[in-house]
């Protein structure tokens, strides 16, 4: 059984997320500098299988693509020719940041530790990737 990672995109930074090996719940992996990202990845699927990559596709209220689409598709590409046998699957990660930040709010973490953009990029992708194993679940 392979782990599926989550990603949250950023033109600077990257969270990651990775699921339990029965894909059941996501848990933040790691937030990194996106130019470290896929090297990252290369050493982490020499010890776990990795089965598929789900990159947040970050919508507009009207459905339309946000300016930075334009950046993932060229990360998309890159990701594809260094991992070419591993799916890579598109979720809507509409409101993410929003619910991350809120998330640690309720959750009491203190206004400082709030500021942490790392966090919030960690959250983002483990709220991307869980949404998509509650998608998957639901139309199974």
């Amino acid at each position: 059984m392979g782990y599926l990672i989550g990603i949250d995109f950023g033109t600077k930074r990257t969270g990651l997320a990775l699921t339990d090996p029965n894909k059941m719940i996501a848990s933040g992996l790691k937030s990194l500098p996106t130019q470290e990202v896929i090297s990252y990845l290369k050493v982490l699927s020499k010890t776990d299988n990795i089965e598929c990559f789900v990159i947040g596709r970050p919508l507009q209220k009207d459905g339309s693509n946000s300016d930075v689409e334009i950046h993932i598709k060229a990360f998309i590409k890159s990701l594809k020719k260094k991992f070419p046998n591993h799916k890579v699957e598109r979720h809507d990660e509409r409101f993410t940041s929003k619910i991350a930040f809120k998330t640690m709010v309720d959750a009491g973490i203190k206004k400082k530790k709030r500021s942490n953009k790392d966090l919030i990029d960690q959250i983002s992708a483990t709220l991307i990737l869980q949404s998509y194993l509650d998608y998957k679940k639901n139309i199974l």
